[in-house]
């Protein structure tokens, strides 16, 4: 029996190199999808050029929107990839803490970090166990699930400002299209955007298997 009537807790040097293990394999898996992202978005930028070719305004903006939500979403794995790295860190410290005070210790960083980490949904099934078991341990407090307003704040993405995809367009078709940076000067090579374009189906065929993927990888 441990304390206060309880069955002896596992080891707490285990239990550290246990999430330790954890997280790495956690970042690793990051890393894979930050890759699997940008793989789709050089598939979309190659598809957004052909349309640019065409002139078809329409598919460009589409396919800018899904670049500029691909980028943000890989800004935010790096945000999540850099609380991943603060929780080994201080797991480095519990272990020493370990050493010389024989017992594991409150951290507020961990505690931040994780709050973060189970809003992540590559990761938030993982860090809402590890959660789980820090707070037997002692480590954090009781954290409250906050899933659903991460899913809320991503909602509010969704409607992309139009200048973040004429910066898109102008990047992408060296100036053919988008906003420049300065006032263009116009000429007689500037493509004029159409409303009347006709796409035939194997190409709405493919942009929609292409935000498919992209949307499957973001979930």
């Amino acid at each position: 029996m441990g304390l206060f009537g309880k069955s002896s807790e596992r080891n707490p040097k285990e239990l550290v190199n246990e999430w330790s293990h954890k997280l790495r394999k956690e970042g690793s898996q990051l890393d894979r999808q930050i890759r699997a992202i940008q793989r789709e978005e050089d598939k979309i930028k190659k598809s957004l050029k052909e349309a640019a070719s065409k002139n078809d305004r329409q598919v460009c903006n589409i396919l800018a929107k899904e670049i500029i939500r691909s980028r943000k979403a890989i800004t935010k794995i790096h945000v999540s990839k850099a609380h991943l790295n603060s929780v080994q860190l201080q797991m480095k410290n519990q272990l020493a803490t370990l050493r010389i005070a024989g017992a594991l210790q409150k951290s507020t960083e961990v505690m931040q970090a994780m709050q973060s980490l189970v809003r992540l949904p590559e990761v938030a099934n993982t860090m809402r166990d590890m959660s789980k078991e820090m707070m037997k341990a002692g480590i954090i407090e009781e954290m409250l699930d906050e899933t659903m307003d991460s899913l809320e704040d991503t909602e509010e993405m969704e409607e992309e400002a139009q200048s973040e995809v004429d910066k898109i367009l102008w990047e992408l078709t060296q100036g053919k299209l988008g906003e420049a940076p300065a006032p263009p000067v116009a000429s007689e090579n500037t493509p004029i955007p159409t409303t009347s374009h006709v796409h035939d189906k194997e190409e709405e065929e493919d942009l929609d298997e292409m935000q498919s993927r992209l949307e499957a990888l973001r979930s």
